[in-house]
Order: structure tokens, then C-alpha cells, then sequence
């Protein structure tokens, strides 16, 4: 959704993800580095016992999206999993699932 967002914002409005990985890392191509180019406004439901994601990376993320100037919102689930929404899978966590909908 990230990366969608700022390679299209002339065409990307709003985006969401849910317990998505690597999402601020070292790496050249790191997806919170196209901050810059997003126009649209963005959610992330996150958990926080995800180890694709730690604590260290959401901050980075909310730190260049703030930078940036983008309309956006981080909620981190606390006790839920990577996949917490996946109702068929071990990591399936109710409570997360319904307050990410709610």
C-alpha cells in the first residue's frame, strides 16, 4: 500500500495495511522511503508482536511520514501477531481483528 501510494499519487487517494513487514529498514529500497512522494492518507494496524516489524521500525516509519507531511494514522495492536487478522491461521487474534474494523 506504501510503495502504491507514492509511486501513484496522482491516482492513490488512501491506502491501509495490516500487520505488514519491513517496512522501515536499512535497506536502499525501504518503503517508508517514498514518503515523500505520497499524497494520499494512510492507516497501519500493526502489531506488536511482530518481529518483521519491531518497535524500532514503526517509529521510523511514523517519523518519515511525518516528515513528509502525510495525513496518517499508526495504531499498534498490543498482543497480536504478524497475520493477526488471518482468521484461518495460528496467528489469528479476535480482538485485534475486530478493533482493526471497528
Amino acid at each position: 500500500a506504501l510503495r502504491t501510494a507514492g509511486a501513484h499519487p496522482d491516482r492513490v487517494a488512501a491506502a491501509a495495511g495490516f500487520h505488514g513487514g519491513r517496512l522501515a529498514t536499512d535497506r536502499p529500497d525501504s518503503p517508508h522511503l517514498v514518503a515523500g512522494h505520497v499524497t494520499a492518507e494512510l492507516y497501519f494496524g500493526h502489531a506488536d508482536q511482530d518481529p518483521s516489524l519491531p518497535r524500532e521500525q514503526i517509529d521510523r516509519l511514523e517519523e518519515a511520514l511525518a516528515a513528509a507531511g502525510v495525513r496518517h494514522r499508526c495504531e499498534v495492536y498490543a498482543g497480536a501477531a504478524h497475520g493477526y487478522t488471518q482468521a484461518d491461521t495460528s496467528a489469528y487474534d479476535r480482538e485485534a481483528d475486530e478493533r482493526h474494523w471497528a
